[in-house]
């Protein structure tokens, strides 16, 4: 649990710093004298990188190792990052930015891969939790410091980013490789590779991408990017109301996730995934309607609460399929990039429905898509019983060891 906390506390410093520099990127990639559809693309590269690169970077956490992927994520991020803050031109922000998205999903991948390796089979959906409540809190925080820095410069918040990803990287080598097993222990053991085609088979497989796919549309897409511009169409208080919005669901999701995680442990994956979408789906599916702002936040609260109680399910879920002594790479790769693919399509399409229909409708079918993934999951078999009987023996060793680190 030791390495489990060390993994935490670099999610949230790179969390932190990602938030950062969020506020001020628009702005940034504006000031080398381009329009606004130019200033976007220097975010959407970023994303665009982490799903074109994912299939690499599982292959490589499967040939290479968690912890060497994870750290050479994070030196790639901390060199691009401090050669953003250096950019002479807009086309070296673009190609900057970009391998900042290798870097990044390199980390992610590995991270997960790392997290499912260290995490006793029991406790996996704590694990998940506390991982995730870290990336939110840190996801809070950042922008909010990232204003503030912005005031001395836009290229200061770029900086400050870069320190941190090197103090993150020096920790981690230290703090992982003195207290990784050694060569003849159980974990360093050659793990039988987790291919993508045997994870497919599995339906529980099947039903966590589709619903990290309505996850990255909904909560990286949509939200992110409909929730701003229809807050200015409906209330007058738009601006304002729209930074609120974004708030009451990160406030929403990090008050369920201080709990959703012992819950799957305890009950298992299926209830708390299929609560947490049907509560998600249906309040997104009527986010359009209410004329009171305060009705409004009120069901931002309730779509973030709802994904609270899905993504350590959804994690755990999938750790449970690839099992602590099998390396499943590419199963996480293909896992992240059905995110990745959803942060990406769901602004384009939910904005021309928007555009062309209206918001409301863009909100009805985002939530209906959160409402068939729940509808899967009814039909799936539970995955937290199906764990072999090495996660087992693990869990126990660890627990006779390990439950003051608890």
């Amino acid at each position: 649990m030791r390495q489990i906390h060390v993994l935490v506390a670099a999610a949230f410093v790179i969390a932190v710093g990602y938030g950062l520099i969020a506020p001020v990127l628009p702005q940034y990639a504006s000031s080398f004298n381009v329009g606004y559809t130019a200033a976007s693309a220097i975010v959407s590269i970023f994303a665009v990188a982490r799903l074109l690169f994912a299939p690499a970077s599982g292959q490589l956490v499967q040939k290479l190792g968690e912890r060497r992927i994870y750290l050479s994520g994070l030196v790639i991020v901390a060199v691009s990052t401090g050669a953003s803050a250096a950019a002479q031109s807009y086309w070296q922000l673009m190609v900057f930015r970009g391998l900042g998205g290798i870097g990044s999903t390199m980390f992610t991948i590995s991270a997960m891969a790392l997290i499912i390796r260290l995490s006793p089979p029991d406790r996996r959906g704590k694990v998940s939790s506390l991982y995730s409540t870290a990336f939110l809190l840190g996801g809070i925080t950042g922008p909010l410091l990232g204003g503030l820095l912005g005031r001395f410069g836009l290229r200061v918040p770029f900086i400050v980013y870069t320190v941190a990803l090197v103090i993150a990287i020096i920790v981690v080598r230290t703090r992982l490789d003195a207290e990784a097993g050694g060569k003849g222990s159980a974990r360093s053991a050659p793990r039988r590779e987790y291919h993508l085609g045997e994870a497919l088979r599995e339906p529980a497989y099947r039903a966590a991408l589709l619903t990290n796919l309505a996850h990255g549309w909904a909560t990286f897409g949509v939200r992110v990017a409909l929730i701003p511009l229809f807050v200015t169409v409906a209330f007058t208080m738009g601006t304002e109301l729209g930074g609120f919005a974004l708030a009451a669901f990160s406030i929403g999701m990090a008050i369920v996730l201080t709990t959703s995680g012992k819950l799957s442990d305890r009950i298992g994956r299926k209830p708390p995934t299929i609560m947490g979408l049907a509560i998600t789906g249906s309040s997104t599916m009527v986010l359009g309607l209410p004329s009171n702002p305060v009705v409004f936040l009120v069901l931002c609260v309730i779509a973030g609460a709802g994904m609270g109680f899905v993504i350590p399910s959804q994690q755990a879920a999938v750790a449970d399929l690839i099992g602590s002594d099998r390396n499943g790479g590419k199963v996480l790769a293909a896992f992240q990039m059905t995110a990745d693919l959803g942060a990406i399509v769901g602004p384009l399409l939910g904005g021309w429905i928007a555009e062309n229909y209206s918001f409301e409708v863009a909100f009805l079918l985002t939530g209906a898509l959160l409402l068939l993934a729940a509808v899967y999951w009814i039909v799936v078999p539970e995955t937290s019983r199906a764990q072999d009987a090495g996660d087992r023996s693990d869990a126990a060793e660890i627990a006779e060891t390990g439950n003051d680190t608890d």
